[in-house]
């Protein structure tokens, strides 16, 4: 009997993004055809996001509008795993819903549900990370990649209900990530992006001590030309960490920190007491030992009892840091979370006008950021081209996917292009404030800029 075919609707992060690839591959392995386009299956399985309350509502907006649509929906992820029965008695049309630790049975679920089941696999604390061995569907291009190093989360930060939805820290072994690294490489993969919540943190559960910078070396071994690392927390990132990202040639100097505040007092209330020691010291110690590091953090303002000091301290500071990028989210009070019941919570126009002023303050930092950047010659991956322009879209490595600008490429000298997919260098000729602009350049022009350099 001809298996259906099921839809997929993702949202939310990368990591979500990488259970549904599992998903997505466990059902094409069993049969089923799978697609991006609702309406040509009557089986939505719909990956959800519970972090903070406005991506609750894009996720429950999905479900009522397939709903609507007539669609069976099978809801995963964090949403399934925060409301559970909830959601299978609000919404008639939800026939299973399937925890974070339970995509791996989605095969399973599914042939329940085609049997007239509901299906409640949700299990109460999730314990399951995927491996090389599961298969995968991937949904980013060809030439990108996100690789789980680890799920789940040890810290218990006040705003955060991750280890809630995603449980304590797993880590998998060094040889599972490597293996699966050099499949990725095989399907011609350029940029592998490492995730997990606390990337510094891995192996800590399963070596009895972080393994990071054991874990970069290895994968200096794989043919992938940029490997990126995301979510670097500042107590990680040790002397020996900094020696990998400094000395594995595929490890780029990208860091991303999500510090979250600079005032000592916000931090504590924000049971993150432990950075307020190292923050300015560690991002000293980083610039020394990688001098050519780009930095991203993001910040969270208007947390409960974040004064105008306070915040002036945090304006301060990233004048004084001049990060490469910055993220800015005001405070959500998550149910279930210490801070939610904090005291002198916030006016969420309060917070917001503080988000707007520190975006503003940062805007002329990043213009100048980028602008250094102008006259360099780089490495450039291609992502889109326009045939009728010749113009070409990229990244280059100060540039993450998704979250960071973008390179606007022009055809160099004699209609020098390049197809998606490739890596090719690049003149960067002009920058605004979030992107750059530069032209594909041939091996005359990489000769005269190391003749340059070497005569300055």
């Amino acid at each position: 009997m001809t298996k259906p075919t099921v839809a997929f609707a993702h949202l939310g992060c990368e990591k979500n993004r990488v259970d549904t690839e599992h998903m997505l591959g466990l059902l094409a392995q069993a049969g089923y055809g799978v697609t991006a386009d609702e309406g040509e299956a009557s089986v939505v399985v719909v990956n959800t996001c519970s972090f903070i309350q406005d991506a609750r509502e894009e996720s429950v907006r999905t479900l009522v509008d397939l709903a609507e649509q007539g669609k069976e929906l099978i809801i995963a992820g964090c949403l399934a795993q925060h409301f559970q029965e909830e959601l299978l008695e609000s919404l008639p049309e939800a026939k299973a819903i399937v925890g974070t630790g339970d995509y791996q049975h989605i095969v399973s679920v599914l042939e329940r549900v085609e049997a007239g089941e509901r299906v409640n696999q949700v299990s109460a604390n999730p314990t399951f990370v995927g491996d090389e061995n599961l298969p995968r569907y991937r949904t980013t291009s060809e030439a990108v990649a996100y690789l789980k190093v680890a799920e789940g989360c040890d810290y218990r930060c006040a705003f955060c209900i991750i280890p809630k939805l995603r449980g304590d820290q797993r880590s998998r072994p060094i040889e599972s990530i490597v293996a699966e690294a050099k499949t990725l490489a095989a399907q011609g993969v350029k940029e592998l992006v490492l995730i997990s919540q606390i990337t510094t943190n891995y192996g800590l559960d399963l070596y009895g001590k972080p393994q990071l910078a054991e874990l970069l070396r290895a994968l200096g071994e794989v043919e992938i030309p940029w490997i990126r690392v995301h979510y670097a927390y500042p107590t990680g990132l040790t002397t020996e960490v900094l020696a990998a990202y400094r000395e594995v040639v595929n490890v780029l100097p990208y860091l991303d920190l999500p510090l979250q505040h600079s005032h000592p007092e916000v931090l504590r209330a924000m049971n993150r007491p432990w950075q307020a020691d190292v923050t300015a010291g560690l991002l000293e110690r980083i610039r020394q030992q990688l001098p050519e590091a780009v930095l991203r953090t993001t910040f969270i303002v208007g947390f409960p009892g974040e004064t105008d000091e306070h915040f002036q301290n945090l304006l301060d500071f990233v004048v004084e840091q001049r990060f490469d990028h910055v993220g800015v989210f005001t405070f959500s009070p998550e149910e279930g979370t210490p801070a939610a019941e904090l005291p002198n919570q916030v006016p969420a126009e309060v917070a917001a006008e503080r988000k707007d002023q520190l975006m503003a303050l940062q805007q002329p930092i990043a213009a100048e950021r980028n602008a250094s950047w102008v006259g360099r010659i780089v490495d450039v991956l291609i992502e889109q081209e326009n045939p009728s322009s010749g113009e070409m879209l990229g990244r280059c490595a100060r540039f993450a996917p998704e979250v960071d600008g973008e390179v606007r490429v022009m055809p160099g000298e004699g209609g020098l292009c390049a197809a998606p997919g490739t890596l090719v260098p690049v003149r960067i000729t002009a920058a605004d404030t979030y992107d750059l602009v530069g032209e594909v350049v041939g091996a005359k022009a990489m000769v005269g800029a190391a003749l340059a350099s070497r005569a300055n």
